[in-house]
C-alpha cells in the first residue's frame, strides 16, 4: 500500500524523506532513491530516479530532469515534484502514456534542492532567506537597522504603517484597509510610512535602513551559464557552482548525458519561463525557438500557465538580465531544453488574469486591490490579508501591524488550493519526457555470403519527436556525437570488413515537420542508421550487436550467423 502524498500541508524535511523511502521500498521496481551530495548544513539531497528497471537501466534510456524548492520559501514545488512521482506509482498500468514513460523512459526527480532553507522557512518562528543558509558575502554577524521579523508573536511577519507627514501612503476613501498611493502634489492629509515587521538597532531617531541579511545567496545565480560576479549579478556567489547544492545538481546533470531536457519549479507567478534571460530570441537558433514554442504550448495547454520568455516579459527591471540560472545553463551549455516553472499566481486567482508578473507588482489599477481584497475576504477567509492593528513598537513608538500575509497568500498557495495547483503539470512531464528521441532496432540479420562469410546488418531508427542531438544549439556546441553502432565477436570469429565501432550520423525526428503536405515535401529516411560489418565465423556463432546515443538511448540485439538469406 503506497503511502499517500499530502496535500493539506507542506513538508519538512523528516517527513519528506520517510515519504520518499517508503515509495521506493514499496515500488522498487520503479522508483529507486540516492543522495547526490550533501547541503551547506549536510543534509542530504536526495533524487527519485523512476522507470521500469526490468526493461533497462536508466542511463541507457532518454530521461527527463526535474527539480524544486532551490529558493528557500518555494515549498509547494516539492509537492508539485512529488505529483509527478505520485502520478507515476499509481498510474502505471493503468495511463497507457505512463506506462509507456516507464518502459522506454527515466525521470531525474530531485523534490528539495535547499532543505536547510526550506527547513527554516517550516519552522514555528520561520525566517524568510532567499536561498541557502551558508553566510554571504560576509560571515560577521549585520548591526544596525530594521531587522525583519514576529515581533508581536503572532507566527507572521507582516507590515508596519506609521503616521508619517511625508509618507508615501494613504489609506483608500473606500476601504481604509487598502493603502493607496499619495497624489504626487497632495498635502494635508493622514499619510503613512510602511516598513517590514521587525525590530530597529542602534536607532537614532530619524533614520531607518533595512538590514542586510547574512545569507544573502541565490542559488538560482550560481550555474555557469553567463555567470556573473557580485557586482553585477547579486547573490551568484563567489564562483560558478561554488555552493554544494548547485554543484550536486551540475555534476549529476553534466554526467548523465541521457538527460534531454529540464524542468525547475519555483514560485510563483503562474507562469512557465524560458531562456535566455540575458539576450532575445533571435539569437537563438531558428528551429530551437520553434521548437520551444511548441512544448511551451503544451506546456500552456495542460496547465493553464503561459509560457514567457524571460528576457522579454520576466526582467525585474527592463535594464537588467538575469544569469548563471538553471536553464540557460541547459540549453546553452549542454543544448537540451530548459524550463523554470512559477507555481500559483494569487492574481489570477482574484480574477486579474491580465496581470502581468513583475509588471503588475510595478504598476497596476487601484481597482486590482479591490478585488485582491475580495478575494482574500471570499477566498481565502480572510487569513491572506490582516486588519491594521496597533501594537507598541519598542522604537517606533506607536505602530499599527497588517497587511498582506505574503508568506500566506503570495509565497506558495495556501494548501486548500496545493492540490489542484500542482498536480496538471505532471501531465506537462510525461508528455514532455515521450517527445525525447529513442532509438528503436528496425533490422538486426545476417546474410550467407559463402565460405563462412556473413555479412551482418543493424539497422535502427529514432521513433521520438525530437531529433537524437535534441537541438540545434547542442550540434553547435558538438556537444553530442551521432548514434553508434558496435559489434562483438566471440573468439574463433574474424571481422573481414568494417570498424568494430562505427559512429553514423545523427538522426531526425519529425519536430521540424511544416504544417502541411505540399508538392515539394518529402520525407526520407534522416531518422535511421545503418551498420554493416562483413564476417568471417562458424555456422551457428552468435554475435552481440548494439547501437546506442547519449541522448535517445541503447538497443541491443543477438544475430546467429546461419539462419539469415543468402546473398
Amino acid at each position: 500500500m503506497l503511502r499517500p502524498l499530502p496535500f493539506d500541508h507542506y513538508l519538512p524535511y523528516a517527513e519528506l524523506q520517510a515519504l520518499l523511502e517508503d515509495w521506493a521500498a514499496a515500488r522498487p521496481d520503479l522508483l529507486r532513491l540516492e543522495s547526490i551530495g550533501k547541503s551547506h548544513e549536510g543534509r542530504d539531497i536526495w533524487l527519485a530516479t523512476a522507470t521500469r528497471f526490468s526493461t533497462g537501466p536508466d542511463s541507457e534510456k532518454p530521461a527527463l530532469w526535474i527539480d524544486a524548492n532551490i529558493h528557500a520559501t518555494e515549498v509547494s514545488p516539492t509537492t508539485a515534484s512529488l505529483a509527478l512521482l505520485w502520478k507515476l506509482l499509481t498510474q502505471d498500468g493503468v495511463c497507457p502514456d505512463v506506462t509507456r514513460v516507464l518502459d522506454t523512459r527515466a525521470f531525474y526527480v530531485c523534490p528539495r534542492v535547499n532543505p536547510d532553507g526550506a527547513e527554516l522557512f517550516l519552522c514555528d518562528r520561520p525566517r524568510y532567506l532567499r536561498s541557502s543558509t551558508r553566510p554571504y558575502p560576509f560571515d560577521e554577524e549585520p548591526v544596525g537597522g530594521l531587522r525583519r521579523e514576529d515581533i508581536d508573536n503572532d507566527g507572521r511577519v507582516l507590515s508596519m504603517r506609521l503616521e508619517d507627514p511625508n509618507g508615501a501612503w494613504k489609506a483608500h476613501p473606500d476601504e481604509p484597509r487598502l493603502l493607496i498611493r499619495r497624489d504626487p502634489t497632495e498635502v494635508g492629509g493622514t499619510y503613512y510610512r510602511v516598513l517590514p515587521e521587525g525590530v530597529l538597532e542602534s536607532y537614532d531617531g530619524f533614520t531607518i535602513d533595512l538590514q542586510r541579511i547574512k545569507q544573502s545567496l541565490d542559488l538560482n545565480r550560481n550555474f555557469p551559464a553567463h555567470w556573473r560576479q557580485e557586482h553585477e549579478q547579486v547573490g551568484a556567489g563567489p564562483y560558478p557552482t561554488s555552493e554544494p547544492e548547485v554543484r550536486a545538481m551540475v555534476h549529476f546533470i553534466a554526467t548523465h548525458a541521457n538527460i534531454t531536457g529540464g524542468v525547475t519549479f519555483h514560485t510563483y507567478s503562474g507562469v512557465i519561463l524560458r531562456p535566455y534571460g540575458h539576450q532575445p530570441d533571435d539569437k537563438m537558433p531558428a528551429e530551437d525557438l520553434w521548437t520551444y514554442q511548441k512544448i511551451g504550448q503544451k506546456g500552456t495547454e495542460l496547465t493553464g500557465y503561459p509560457i514567457l520568455n524571460v528576457y522579454a516579459d520576466f526582467k525585474y527591471h527592463p535594464q537588467e538580465v538575469i544569469t548563471g540560472v538553471f536553464d540557460d545553463w541547459l540549453y546553452d551549455h549542454l543544448g537540451i531544453f530548459g524550463w523554470t516553472t512559477e507555481i500559483w499566481s494569487p492574481q489570477r486567482q482574484a480574477g486579474l488574469d491580465k496581470a502581468k508578473p513583475i509588471e503588475w507588482f510595478r504598476e497596476h489599477p487601484i481597482d486590482d486591490d479591490l478585488q485582491m481584497l475580495k478575494w482574500n475576504d471570499e477566498k481565502l477567509d480572510g487569513k491572506g490579508f490582516q486588519d491594521w492593528t496597533p501594537f507598541d513598537h519598542p522604537q517606533l513608538g506607536r505602530v499599527e501591524i497588517g497587511g498582506w500575509d505574503s508568506i500566506y497568500a503570495f509565497r506558495n498557495p495556501p494548501p486548500q488550493f496545493l492540490e489542484a495547483e500542482v498536480t496538471p503539470h505532471a501531465d506537462w512531464l510525461v508528455w514532455h519526457l515521450l517527445i525525447s528521441p529513442h532509438l528503436s532496432l528496425l533490422d538486426a540479420s545476417a546474410a550467407a555470403l559463402g565460405d563462412d562469410a556473413y555479412r551482418v546488418r543493424l539497422v535502427v531508427q529514432n521513433d521520438g519527436w525530437l531529433p537524437s542531438y535534441v537541438t540545434k544549439k547542442a550540434l553547435e556546441r558538438k556537444i553530442t556525437r551521432g548514434v553508434v553502432g558496435e559489434i562483438a565477436l566471440p573468439d574463433g570469429a574474424r571481422l573481414e570488413t568494417g570498424l568494430t565501432r562505427q559512429v553514423g550520423p545523427q538522426l531526425e525526428g519529425r519536430a521540424y515537420k511544416p504544417a502541411g503536405v505540399f508538392g515539394w515535401i518529402s520525407d526520407p529516411t534522416s531518422d535511421r542508421a545503418k551498420f554493416e560489418w562483413i564476417v568471417r565465423a562458424p555456422t551457428g556463432t552468435e554475435v552481440q550487436l548494439t547501437a546506442r546515443h547519449d541522448r535517445a538511448g541503447v538497443v541491443r540485439a543477438t544475430v546467429r550467423l546461419g539462419d539469415g538469406p543468402v546473398c
